[in-house]
């Protein structure tokens, strides 16, 4: 039971991810999306911060403003800008299946901003991933909707954030880092709200509830992700965060009445083959390198 750990951890916590995603576009309806940003924040900072100052540390410090924290902070801003609008403007399916590009970024990024190696094979598999973005988002043609560039800008910050993530000193305690990331999401909230032109909405009893399902979603679906990644092997635990692409689909046509297309669905399939075969071939190396 052990070694199913981690992959039930890690199903579990995309489900709850996704399950965040579908309240926010619910919420979005009747709330501007900035206010729900900006109400998920406050709660999330208020958890966080209770869990950090029980572990002996403060969201209350200077680390949050230096160098690859605060180039994290900043990326992680703009990263909930474009996710939160993304989820309320753009189908739910389309927003799951362009965020699982993710890998492929990163491991872009890292080839060509931290000098690591990337050999050709995994050159080829990014390649392929970003064709599959294409096929989904499918710019110049009539079927072009401009709102699927918004999970792409997210994939971008999120890129980002996860490659500043790896500059940031040992010091810095993983809960002040979630701490942080939900503190940004209220200036994010701000500004969409700025930029939207929306103004503040009293939300009813319903709309309350919705709110404190969406953060108990969103912490529960990180404390799940945290144990998947201690406690389970690696290898055999990440592939299923793709599982998170059929939770999205699943509940864009359930709950929304989506329809994703071939193209759609073939340009998502492409990039989860790509993801895995980039992270099976640098799990290879690595056991190389090792042995």
């Amino acid at each position: 039971m052990s070694t199913l750990n981690g992959p039930i951890l890690m199903v579990a916590s995309m489900a709850m991810f996704a399950v965040e995603d579908a309240l926010i576009k619910t919420l979005s309806v009747s709330i501007p999306v900035g206010q729900v940003g900006i109400l998920l924040g406050l709660g999330g900072v208020l958890v966080f911060g209770i869990l950090a100052r029980f572990q002996g540390a403060s969201l209350l410090t200077k680390q949050a403003l230096r160098g690859a924290v605060l180039l994290r902070n900043v990326a992680e801003m703009f990263a909930v800008v474009f996710m939160l609008l993304g989820i309320a403007l753009a189908p739910l399916s389309v927003v799951s299946a362009v965020l699982q590009a993710m890998p492929l970024t990163v491991t872009l990024g890292a080839a060509v901003f931290l000098g690591e190696l990337v050999g050709w094979r995994r050159w080829s598999a990014i390649l392929f991933g970003f064709l599959g973005v294409l096929m989904i988002v499918r710019p110049g043609f009539a079927s072009f909707d401009p709102y699927t560039l918004l999970p792409l800008g997210a994939v971008l910050t999120l890129t980002l954030r996860d490659l500043a993530t790896r500059r940031v000193p040992d010091t810095v305690a993983s809960l002040q880092l979630s701490g942080w990331g939900f503190a940004v999401v209220i200036p994010g909230g701000v500004l969409m709200m700025v930029l939207r032109g929306d103004v503040l909405v009293m939300p009813d009893a319903t709309a309350w509830g919705l709110q404190a399902l969406t953060l108990l979603a969103g912490i529960l679906g990180y404390s799940a992700l945290v144990l998947a990644t201690r406690t389970g092997d690696i290898g055999l635990t990440t592939p299923f965060r793709y599982s998170r692409l059929v939770f999205g689909m699943l509940i864009g046509v359930t709950l929304f009445g989506e329809r994703p297309d071939a193209m759609t669905l073939s340009g998502a399939a492409l990039i989860v083959v790509a993801g895995l075969y980039t992270l099976m071939r640098e799990m290879r190396l690595s056991r190389a390198r090792v042995n």
